[in-house]
């Protein structure tokens, strides 16, 4: 931990919250990509629609900074995901059941850093299994199951990370008993999408909420077998800011279950595609998801 320890202060700086002014403000972080930056937004805007006074610390870096960040108390909220805190951060054995991982993490994360897990906001973004939409209809496709007799017909091209990791390509073959005819063509991710439209790949593992899908005409495969451990969105909170903003914990609860799969990969499109700001995105949604409470006033 202690690289990631050093890419906090660094990032951050000691001491740098603030903590002499006279109202302490709820301190909302995200990760260093498309999606987190999203959700820290959404979180601090559903915090100010909520009467809070929030600092943003947005486009942070990754997991372990955002982590330490939180442990060092100088963060006070982000949005995690599930799976990642079960085996990247408490490096516990793979577990599939959402509950189950659920209830290990926040037992964890309670007893050894004081953190506690709001309810989850609806979406996960695991892993997808993408193909062209010419090609699930042509071969008449939508679960990974009915991919398997078509394999010969496909070439995978993944990224380095899906290839070496332990719920990456080779669990995945053994796990379905999927045979492909061809080892798979490797490279980054950010290329794996445009290879897979451009037709030099025929299947690759792709972000379930990511915006290119629709944009690109790719098509998500159901994991049928459940073989992907489960990536729910929750936020994750120090303790100790719910006992200082009372507010804090209603705001976070109103919006459990508030976005889809499909609305979060909107949300991303918006972003990555269309180049609106987040800013701008979120504002827009939360508009939408308060005309819907309010009866569509």
């Amino acid at each position: 931990m202690t690289r990631a320890l050093f890419g906090v202060l660094i990032l951050l700086g000691a001491g740098c919250r603030g903590r002499a002014e006279s109202t302490p403000r709820v301190v909302v972080g995200s990760k260093n990509f498309t999606e987190s930056v999203i959700l820290g937004e959404l979180v601090a805007q559903q915090l100010e629609r909520f009467g809070l006074e929030v600092t943003r610390k947005l486009d942070l870096g990754g997991t372990f900074v955002c982590h330490e960040a939180m442990i060092a108390g100088d963060l006070d909220v982000y949005v995690e995901y599930t799976g990642t805190a079960h085996g990247a951060i408490l490096e516990l054995a793979t577990e599939r059941d959402p509950a189950v991982v659920r209830e290990e993490i926040a037992e964890a994360y309670r007893e050894r850093w004081n953190l506690e897990w709001a309810r989850p906001l609806g979406f996960e973004n695991t892993f997808a299994m993408l193909v062209r939409r010419e090609t699930a209809q042509r071969l008449g496709i939508a679960t990974l199951s009915e991919a398997i007799p078509h394999a010969s017909d496909l070439h995978p091209g993944f990224g380095y990370e899906f290839v070496e990791r332990a719920d990456g390509y080779h669990g995945l073959e053994e796990w379905y008993g999927i045979d492909f005819p061809d080892p798979p063509s490797v490279m980054d991710l950010g290329l794996t999408y445009r290879a897979l439209a451009e037709g030099v790949v025929d299947i690759i593992a792709g972000n379930s909420t990511d915006g290119q899908i629709e944009s690109l005409g790719l098509v998500p495969l159901r994991d049928d077998r459940h073989y992907f451990p489960p990536y729910e969105a929750a936020p994750v909170v120090r303790a100790e800011a719910l006992e200082q903003h009372p507010g804090l914990a209603a705001a976070l609860s109103a919006l459990a279950g508030m976005i889809s799969n499909e609305e979060m990969r909107r949300l991303n499109y918006l972003v990555d595609v269309e180049q609106r700001a987040p800013r701008t995105v979120v504002s827009a949604f939360l508009d939408r998801l308060s005309r819907a409470a309010n009866g569509g006033r």
